[in-house]
């Protein structure tokens, strides 16, 4: 995302990619009254499947395989899944896969199965948790991945570094409001659960981090964004309206739309040319974009 800085992070998991691999140390969750917390915060997963995202040590598997009906635990390190497979080979309910979790095809893993579905009748999927400890430097693209395929997705609790989680939390009018902020909020509801010192991980990071609860609650319907296209074009136009945080909204969307029609939809919309794009509330970039688009 535009702004972001790639910094190391403490993590639980591993999700790095394998370029990235020498420049970034793992820190592992240690701390078993911050696991319990984390774990908690998922609620009651008993009929629930949960994905976990980079498992690492298995510190949130060994709690969750207790208690979750299906367990998927998705890591990339090669010696950690292995060690993850024979750890917890007599959990029925675990499945480990060694993947990058932004290659993983969630219609494959959580999709209706060939010869399973009836014609005429739409499949409705039984929504999963997700739990895990996303990395700075891929945030954005891990949240966005789980925002496309959010039919899936019912709840997830996710470890950041405290200024990530700032400002995926952030208001409008806010400086830590972005494109990260608005798209995370046009799908779920955040909710900033607690902090940790860097002493819960082992090595000690030189960060905070911060847990994560959102909530899957699209408002893609409620901001008249359900026409066909409409919500992916929103999703573009937020790229565009947050491409450089220091130019107007006008200098922003100028060179992808027509002058004469943004005047026009800006004045509809009441929006005025001067503003940024931190400072329009998600219904009022909705409202500018609708009349963007309009025929």
């Amino acid at each position: 995302m535009p702004g972001e800085k790639r910094v190391n992070v403490p993590k639980i998991v591993s999700t790095r990619r394998p370029q990235l691999k020498p420049k970034l140390g793992q820190h592992f969750l240690a701390s078993d009254s911050f696991a319990l917390q984390i774990v908690a915060a998922l609620g009651d997963v008993s009929q629930n499947t949960v994905l976990e995202i980079g498992p690492g040590r298995g510190v949130l598997t060994s709690l969750l395989a207790k208690t979750a009906r299906r367990l998927i635990a998705v890591e990339l390190d090669r010696v950690l899944a292995a060690q993850l497979r024979l750890r917890f080979a007599m959990f029925p309910n675990v499945e480990v896969i060694e993947a990058d979790i932004l290659s993983i095809d969630f219609d494959s893993l959580f999709g209706p199965k060939p010869g399973l579905s009836r014609p005429g009748i739409e499949f409705k999927p039984t929504p999963a948790k997700v739990i895990g400890n996303l990395p700075y430097y891929i945030t954005s693209d891990i949240l966005l991945r789980l925002f496309d395929y959010s039919k899936y997705f019912e709840t997830l609790v996710i470890l950041v570094q405290r200024e990530v989680a700032d400002r995926i939390a952030a208001k409008p009018g806010t400086s830590d409001y972005g494109l990260l902020s608005a798209t995370a909020q046009l799908y779920a509801r955040v909710e900033k659960l607690f902090t940790l010192p860097p002493t819960a991980f082992a090595p000690p990071p030189k960060v905070h981090s911060t847990a994560l609860r959102l909530t899957i609650a699209p408002r893609v319907q409620e901001l008249g964004l359900n026409a066909n296209g409409f919500k992916d074009g929103f999703i573009d136009f937020l790229k565009l309206s947050f491409g450089q945080k220091r130019k107007t909204l006008w200098n922003n969307l100028k060179s992808s739309y027509d002058e004469k029609r943004l005047r026009a939809a800006m004045s509809e919309a009441r929006v005025k040319p001067a503003a940024r794009a931190e400072t329009l509330s998600l219904e009022e970039s909705a409202a500018l974009y609708r009349a963007l688009v309009a025929p």
